[in-house]
């Protein structure tokens, strides 16, 4: 993999991670909830987007 496609699909993470953060602030969930999946997300960010698409809340 070269320096491009890397950084291509390291963009492509980082939208995905923003969007999933957003959805995570638009849910109903609690705000302690919130938090720690925002840290999974920020801290993991392909497991942490693994795991919300999975188990996460969503937006309203």
């Amino acid at each position: 993999m070269n320096l491009e496609t890397g950084g291509f699909f390291g963009l492509l993470l980082l939208i995905a991670d923003v969007w999933a953060i957003l959805n995570v602030v638009q849910s109903s969930a609690t705000m302690g909830k919130k938090f720690l999946w925002i840290l999974l997300i920020l801290f993991l960010p392909l497991l942490g987007l693994i795991i919300w698409f999975f188990a996460g809340p969503r937006g309203r």
